[in-house]
């Protein structure tokens, strides 16, 4: 598969704290990819920080399965990336993402490291890659990456509130496994430090649960943002 260019998308809500700092980082990967932020209604100055740091700055309804389609819909590269506003790409990410499309894959991701303190961090990051090999389905942690023409395909992401990376790689799972790259996202650990690595580890694994068996997103979504097992 020959690449031509990409598209980088980035969800925002209320991120002027980080968002500059996130997008220099990206600066380097614009001579092959543009970059797309798509806001959620920030009340805050993400959307001004983030004005000369990106090709577009899009809003949309809050939601990050929106937002991601939303910036889909407008991106010009013939790959999209997917990418959290607290997660950093490798330097060499648009060229991991290639060797992986060489090898055969259709779709995939990073393997992930929380960027933190707490001593626990490596081993959690060390399971959620192992998971995600074993199952081929990845987080939004991860950032997912795949053709414009099969995410096009699929339907885009499904319009939940959350689980979306989940229900977005069983759709895609469906076209082959991921590239599980072994390169390494840097994504932010400040869940899991304010809230508790215990409680954090078990109320994913509650919701993910409760998601298999049927619970509906929407009311899966309250507890995932207050941290109480509902």
């Amino acid at each position: 598969m020959v690449v031509v260019s990409f598209s980088i998308i980035v969800p925002t809500w209320q991120e002027a704290s980080a968002i500059a700092v996130s997008l220099q980082a990206l600066q380097p990967l614009r001579k092959r990819a543009e970059i797309i932020v798509v806001d959620g209604g920030s009340e805050d100055a993400t959307c001004d920080l983030a004005q000369a740091l990106a090709d577009r700055v899009l809003t949309a309804p809050r939601g990050r399965a929106l937002q991601m389609n939303a910036g889909a819909r407008f991106a010009q590269g013939e790959i999209l990336i997917f990418l959290h506003a607290d997660t950093r790409l490798p330097a060499d990410a648009l060229e991991q993402i290639e060797a992986g499309f060489s090898q055969g894959h259709r779709w995939g991701r990073f393997d992930v490291e929380l960027d933190g303190h707490h001593p626990w961090l490596p081993a959690i990051a060390f399971l959620m890659n192992l998971r995600s090999r074993l199952s081929g389905i990845a987080t939004g942690d991860q950032a997912i990456f795949v053709p414009r023409e099969l995410f096009d395909q699929i339907g885009g992401f499904p319009d939940q509130p959350l689980m979306e990376d989940i229900e977005l790689s069983r759709r895609l799972r469906r076209h082959g496994r991921p590239a599980c790259l072994s390169c390494r996202v840097r994504t932010s650990a400040r869940r899991w430090e304010t809230q508790g690595v215990t409680k954090t580890i078990l109320l994913m694994w509650w919701l993910r649960l409760r998601y298999f068996f049927g619970t509906k997103p929407d009311k899966l979504a309250a507890a995932y943002q207050t941290g109480r097992f509902l």
